[in-house]
Formats: C-alpha cells, structure tokens, sequence
C-alpha cells in the first residue's frame, strides 16, 4: 500500500469514528478527488493528531458552526458528540446556554430546537 492509499485509509476510518454513521461515508467509487482529498487531510491528518482529543476538536467546531450560523453542520456535530458519548445531554443543553454569551441570543436560540432534537434521537 503506497503512501496516500494509507492515508485515504487512516481518514476513512478516522471519518466513521468521527461521525458515528450520522454521516455516511461514500463509497469509493462515488467520491472526487476533493473528498478523498480532504479524507486524507482533515481526516487522516488533522483529527488523528494526539495533541487535542476528538472531544476537543468537536467543542471547537460547534463553537464555529454557532457562531458561523452553520445551522446544520452544528446538527450533525452535535448528534455525532451525543452518539460517540463525548457529550451527556446536559453538556449538549449546558453547550447553548455558553455559546449564546459569546456568539448571541438570536443566532443560537435556534439551536435549541437542534440539540432537543438530536437528545431525543440518540437516546435510548
């Protein structure tokens, strides 16, 4: 296996692992070179690195998606913490109330509904 087949194959799995299945991966014959690109990057590069753990890279990018007001890609984040068991329902809850000090009250109100949303489907 050569070098960036390894690579594909580290995000790949790092991929899954990070997204507990709420984002399939495609398969392989169904991406382009810019999503086996960032697999390799962002996925294989990036999240595998030790210094931060997936937790941490998480909780950074919720705070970017609220305050970005990327309504969805902080559904999917959010679900995907709840699922890997990196956030309880009560730090998902606790999350809004933070976040809304620092990006606002109208921009992150309407992430309530996300998070009520995502704790009632990842329960039990």
């Amino acid at each position: 296996m050569n070098d960036r087949e390894e690579a594909l194959k580290k995000g790949e799995e790092m991929f899954t692992k990070v997204y507990a299945g709420i984002v399939p991966l495609p398969p392989r014959d169904q991406r382009d070179d810019f999503f086996n690109t960032m697999l390799r990057q962002l996925f294989g590069e990036v999240w595998t690195r030790e210094a931060l753990s997936i937790r941490d890279r998480r909780m950074m990018l919720l705070g970017i998606a609220a305050a970005s007001g990327e309504a969805n890609i902080f559904a999917i984040q959010i679900a995907a913490a709840l699922k890997n068991g990196e956030l309880s329902a009560e730090q998902a809850e606790e999350t809004i109330i933070h976040l809304a000090q620092y990006v606002g009250y109208p921009r992150v109100s309407s992430l309530r509904a996300i998070v009520a949303k995502a704790i009632a489907e990842i329960k039990p």
